[in-house]
C-alpha cells in the first residue's frame, strides 16, 4: 500500500444502501471473460471517478484504466475508460483486461507465505538458513553505497524480515555503486521489462529460486537484519522459501493454494497465447511523451521467466485482484470457501515489523505524504491509526506496483479497491490523490441521494 491514496474510504458505508439490492451470491468460480465491447461501459453509480477515468484518457495521459471497488459481499462496481493500448483496434479496457501488477505480487507471495505459517510448516521467526544454509553467515556492508567493505552480521535473517522488507537486503532499483555492480554481475534482477532487456538479464540471471536464493546469500547486506525497514528483494527470497517448505514449485503452491481456490483465472506468471489480447502494452513517459516499452503483442509476459518473481512476477486483471482482496476482506473466505483461516488472515494484515522499526514510505513512491502512521504486514503496508476523518482506515493494508496499479483492502469495514493503468513511473499523473478524491465525491453523492 502507498500512503494518500485510499481518500473515499468511510463514505463507502453509504455506497452499501444503493447496491444493497443489487447484491448476490458470486459463483465460485468465473466464467470465461467476454469479448472485449466495441465501446466502454460506463458506471452511473461513480460518476466523478468515471469522469476522471475519461478526462485521463480524453487528455493523452494514458490509453486506458480500470478500478473494481467493492464493499462487504456486494458485486464490485467496475469503472473503466479507454483502451489497452494506443493502437487503432486494441480492445476496450475492462474488468477482464490483463495488466502487468508487479510489485502488487508482493502480497500475494506474503499472503501464500502466511498459508505456510497457518499449516505450521514455517514460523516468521524462523531464520532464512532453515532452508537456505548459505544465509547463516551474512555480512553486512559499512558503506552501502560506496564500498563492498563488510562485517560479519550480528542478526539471523528471519522470515519475518523477508515478509516486511527488514531483512537488510537491497533491491537492483535502488541499490547503487559497487552493490548494484555485483547483483548485477550475479544476474540478481528479479523481473521483467521488455523482450530486449530480458536478453540481456538471462545472460546472467540464474534458472530457478534455489539458485537466486542461494546467489542473494552471497551479497553482503545494507543493515543488520531486524534493524531497518529497505524496499527489497525479500519476496523473491521468500517465494523460494516457499517453494523449498512446501515441497513444491512456488507458482504451483500459488496456483493450487490461492488462485484456484479464488477463482482467478486471469492471474498469470506468463500469458497463454490464447489470452494474449486481453494484454495491455506497458508505456514509459519521457516528460510528458508516451512511447510504448512493452507491447502486448510481443511482451515479454507471453514466454516464462527465468523462474516466478514472488516480488514484481504476476499479470492479472481488475476482477481477478478484487477476488484477492475481497477474500482478505472477509477474513479468509470468498463465496462460502475457507482459503485461510481468519486468525492467518488478520495476522498477516497486522504490523508483523521488528520492535523497534518503522515504515517511512518510499517517499516519491508512496504517492504523497504519509497521513498516518504507518507499519508493514505480509508484502504489504498497514495503518496503525486511522487518519485525520478516518480515511484511511486503521488497519487498512495493501501496495501499488512499478506501472501505476494500485490495491488496497480495509479488513474492519471490509471494503477494497483496485486501479490498473500501465505506464513508468508510477507517480506520473497522481493517482493515488486524484482517484480516492473522486471516489470520495461519489460517495457524497449517493449519501445524499
Amino acid at each position: 500500500m502507498r500512503a494518500h491514496w485510499l481518500g473515499g474510504t468511510a463514505a463507502f458505508l453509504a455506497f452499501a444502501a444503493t447496491v444493497g439490492d443489487a447484491r448476490q451470491a458470486r459463483p465460485a468460480v468465473q466464467p470465461a471473460p467476454a469479448a472485449a465491447s466495441a465501446t466502454p461501459a460506463r458506471n452511473a453509480l461513480l460518476p466523478a471517478t468515471q469522469a476522471l477515468f475519461d478526462g485521463f484518457v480524453a487528455s493523452g495521459k494514458m490509453p486506458g484504466i480500470v478500478a473494481a471497488f467493492g464493499l462487504g459481499d456486494s458485486p464490485p462496481q467496475f469503472v473503466a475508460a479507454g483502451r489497452i493500448a494506443d493502437d487503432a483496434g486494441a480492445p476496450i479496457a475492462g474488468p477482464d483486461s490483463l495488466w502487468r501488477i508487479y510489485s502488487m505480487t508482493k502480497p500475494v507471495t506474503g499472503i501464500a507465505a502466511m498459508l505456510l505459517v497457518e499449516d505450521g510448516r514455517i514460523s516468521l521467526d524462523d531464520p532464512v538458513s532453515k532452508y537456505f544454509p548459505a544465509f547463516a553467515n551474512m555480512r553486512v556492508l559499512t558503506s552501502p553505497d560506496t564500498s563492498l567493505d563488510s562485517v560479519p552480521a550480528k542478526n539471523p535473517i528471519l522470515i519475518r524480515h523477508l515478509l516486511t522488507h527488514t531483512a537488510g537486503l537491497g533491491y537492483s532499483i535502488s541499490a547503487k555503486g559497487p552493490l548494484l555492480q555485483d547483483y548485477e554481475r550475479r544476474g540478481i534482477v528479479p523481473a521483467q521489462v521488455n523482450a530486449q532487456v530480458e536478453v540481456k538479464a538471462r545472460l546472467t540471471r540464474p534458472t530457478s529460486l534455489a539458485e537466486f536464493a542461494n546467489r542473494v546469500a552471497a551479497v553482503p547486506l545494507i543493515a543488520e537484519p531486524g534493524t531497518k525497514w529497505h524496499y527489497s528483494i525479500g519476496l523473491d527470497v521468500m517465494g523460494a522459501v516457499i517453494e523449498k517448505a512446501s515441497g513444491m514449485p512456488f507458482d504451483r503452491f500459488v496456483q493450487a493454494r490461492l488462485l484456484d481456490p479464488l477463482g482467478m483465472r486471469s492471474t498469470y506468471w506468463s500469458v497463454p497465447a490464447s489470452e494474449a489480447r486481453r494484454l495491455s502494452t506497458n508505456y514509459v513517459f519521457v516528460g510528458d511523451n508516451r512511447a510504448p516499452i512493452d507491447p502486448g503483442a510481443t511482451s515479454v509476459y507471453l514466454k516464462p521467466p527465468s523462474f516466478p518473481y514472488g516480488g514484481a512476477g504476476l499479470v492479472s486483471s481488475a476482477r481477478d485482484y478484487d477476488r484477492f482482496l475481497h477474500m482478505l476482506a472477509n477474513g479468509g473466505t470468498l463465496d462460502g470457501r475457507r482459503v485461510m483461516r481468519a486468525e492467518t488472515a488478520a495476522l498477516a494484515m497486522s504490523n508483523l515489523l521488528p520492535a523497534g522499526v518503522s515504515f517511512a514510505g518510499l517517499g516519491d513512491g508512496t504517492g504523497g505524504a504519509m497521513s498516518a502512521r504507518m507499519g508493514f504486514g505480509a508484502g504489504g503496508s498497514v495503518y496503525l491509526e486511522d487518519a485525520p476523518g478516518g480515511v484511511p482506515s486503521k488497519g487498512t493494508f495493501g501496495w501499488g506496483g512499478a506501472a501505476g496499479t494500485i490495491a488496497w483492502v480495509d479488513p474492519v469495514k471490509k471494503m477494497r479497491g483496485t486501479v490498473m493503468v500501465q505506464y513508468f513511473p508510477a507517480e506520473k499523473w497522481g493517482l493515488r490523490q486524484s482517484v480516492p478524491a473522486a471516489l470520495a465525491r461519489d460517495m457524497q453523492r449517493l449519501a445524499a441521494r
